[in-house]
C-alpha cells in the first residue's frame, strides 16, 4: 500500500492533520508501515488537488494554521477501489537480521549486546501494543474497529513470536560465535 492510499484509510477514520497521520504511522501502524514527513504532505497535497481530501485551516496560539484533512466521498470510492487491489507481498527489512547473518565476525560480547537490544526493542513494542489493543484514544479514534483490533493483535503475535524466538534460541547463535572466534585465535 503507498503512502497516498495509507492516507486516505487514516482519513476514513476521522479528520486529522499530517502531524496526528504521522503520529499515528509512529504508533499503532509503526510496526508494519513506515511514512516520512517527506512522504505524507506531498501524498496530502496531491489528494486535495485531486478532491479526495478537503483541507481547512485551524488557527492556533503563536503557531500558523493548523491544516486539518477530511477524506470525500471521491476519497472514500478511491480508497474502496485502492482496497480492492490484492496486496504484495510483506517485505522485511532488518538490520538486525542483516548484522547477525555474519554473528561468527562479532565479538561474543556485541553479539550479546545486539540480541538483548533486540530482545527489549521487541518488549517496548509488546507493551505500546498492549495500549493500542483496548483503548481507542492510543489510535486517536472514538472507538475501536475490528480492523484496528485484528492489525494490533497481529502485531502482539509477532513480537512474541520474535521476542521468543530470540529468547530460546539465542543460545545457538552464541555458541557458535564463541566457537568461531576460539578458532580465528588458533
Amino acid at each position: 500500500m503507498d503512502v497516498r492510499t495509507m492516507c486516505l484509510g487514516i482519513l476514513s477514520l476521522g479528520e486529522a492533520s499530517g502531524y496526528e497521520i504521522k503520529k499515528m504511522l509512529e504508533g499503532p501502524l509503526g510496526s508494519f508501515f513506515d511514512a516520512s514527513f517527506g512522504s505524507i504532505y506531498p501524498a496530502l497535497a496531491q489528494l486535495t488537488d485531486q478532491g479526495l481530501l478537503a483541507m481547512s485551516e485551524q488557527a492556533q496560539d503563536k503557531r500558523p494554521d493548523k491544516k486539518v484533512y477530511k477524506i470525500t466521498q471521491k476519497g472514500r470510492l478511491a480508497l474502496a477501489e485502492a482496497l480492492l487491489d490484492k496486496p504484495s507481498r510483506d517485505r522485511v527489512r532488518s538490520d538486525f537480521l542483516a548484522s547477525i547473518l555474519f554473528a561468527d565476525l562479532l565479538a561474543p560480547r556485541e553479539l550479546a549486546e545486539r540480541l538483548d537490544e533486540r530482545l527489549a526493542f521487541h518488549r517496548a513494542m509488546l507493551e505500546r501494543l498492549e495500549k493500542y489493543r483496548t483503548d481507542a484514544a492510543e489510535w486517536g479514534t472514538p472507538e475501536l474497529t475490528a480492523g484496528m483490533r485484528f492489525v494490533t493483535d497481529y502485531g502482539v503475535a509477532i513480537h512474541r513470536a520474535a521476542l521468543d524466538f530470540i529468547e530460546q534460541n539465542r543460545h545457538v547463535i552464541e555458541a557458535a560465535s564463541m566457537l568461531r572466534r576460539g578458532q580465528a585465535a588458533d
